[in-house]
């Protein structure tokens, strides 16, 4: 059991994050509200796609309106990441880096494809603003990230940063979780894309 020191500290350590990663979206006295009382084990969840499975359908809008469906992939390696938010400077920063390194990607005959809980007309600038050229999905209420089992971080209170790269039969061959350094997802996949 934490002491009201460490719910304390842990308070402290989300607001801190949750205000670098939306600003002026939450308070420090909503994180102490949103932590008190807090049960650690019910936010402890594992991702129930593992590498070795066949990817789930799945079908979504994207940043135009258009439902888009896994289907589309089929027979192509696939680049799925999961973000928190757009906008947030990490979200962001992730974003630009599969953007800077689209090439590399395209050169693997592999479709990169980000996905948040974001609406379209959200995905829409944000892929506007940064001139991402692949796909955003929006993912509304979080369905397919609970459904899939994405891991939350900070004790649930931060979707989790989750990238899964599917080769062309539609196997799942990495399932890779860091929430702080966004930009070693790119680095990640690209190893990963060159040795399938």
């Amino acid at each position: 059991m934490h002491t009201n020191g460490a719910s304390s500290r842990i308070a402290r350590l989300v607001g801190s994050l949750h205000s670098e990663l939306f600003p002026g979206r939450i308070s420090a006295q909503s994180t102490r509200t949103l932590l008190r009382p807090l049960h650690y084990r019910k936010f402890l969840t594992f991702s129930q796609i593992s590498e070795g499975d066949a990817l789930p359908p799945f079908s979504l809008k994207d940043q135009d309106g258009r439902v888009v469906s896994s289907s589309k992939f089929k027979g192509k390696p696939i680049v799925l990441y999961f973000y928190p938010a757009d906008e947030s400077p990490g979200c962001t920063k992730q974003a630009c880096s599969f953007r800077d390194s689209y090439e590399k990607f395209k050169k693997a005959g592999a479709e990169v494809v980000g996905v948040s809980s974001d609406s379209p007309d959200s995905h829409k600038k944000f892929a506007g603003k940064y001139k991402l050229p692949f796909t955003l999905l929006s993912d509304e209420g979080n369905k397919l990230r609970k459904e899939w089992g994405i891991p939350g971080d900070l004790f649930g209170t931060l979707p989790g940063r989750q990238t899964y790269v599917v080769d062309k039969k539609g196997v799942v061959r990495l399932v890779f979780n860091n929430q702080f350094q966004p930009e070693k997802h790119v680095d990640e996949t690209l190893k990963i894309l060159q040795s399938i």
